[in-house]
């Protein structure tokens, strides 16, 4: 294949992915709306405090979600509201604080856990399972690193 027609072609695989992610990503987050009440930030909050059950403070939160304090103060707020997320102040540190689900925020997610992995799953129930353990391979060969484009 030449360099012009392999360029083009990595170019389509790139706009089908996108393509597709952002179908995914739609019928998700349609989803958590309409059977949650909830969305997708929402979701992606939540289950970074489930993983770490001892509480992230607000600054490692906005780090692993790779979004900005504000947009994650926001969300926390709101959790808070409803009674699934707790406040824990940090000793010592007057300024930070640390979260972490309640009971009922565990619970919550993971209902709405439970419920995305079988959204996933039907979303790709055409994919087998050696497509899909083939298609993981290939993915892990991009660039994680995207300082090393020229």
């Amino acid at each position: 294949m030449t360099d012009e027609r392999l360029t083009k072609e990595r170019l389509r695989l790139w706009l089908r992915m996108l393509r597709v992610t952002r179908q995914v990503e739609s019928a998700l987050r349609e989803r958590l709306r309409t059977e949650y009440d909830s969305t997708l930030p929402r979701f992606d909050v939540m289950a970074a405090l489930s993983a770490n059950a001892e509480g992230l403070k607000m600054n490692e939160l906005s780090r692993r979600l790779r979004v900005s304090n504000g947009n994650v103060t926001g969300i926390i707020d709101r959790l808070v509201e409803d009674g699934f997320v707790q406040r824990i102040a940090i000793e010592g540190d007057r300024r930070a604080t640390r979260v972490c689900l309640t009971k009922a925020g565990q619970e919550s997610f993971n209902g709405m856990a439970a419920a995305h992995e079988r959204w996933v799953n039907a979303l790709f129930e055409e994919v087998t399972e050696a497509d899909a353990h083939h298609i993981g391979e290939l993915l892990h060969r991009l660039p994680t690193d995207t300082r090393t484009i020229k």
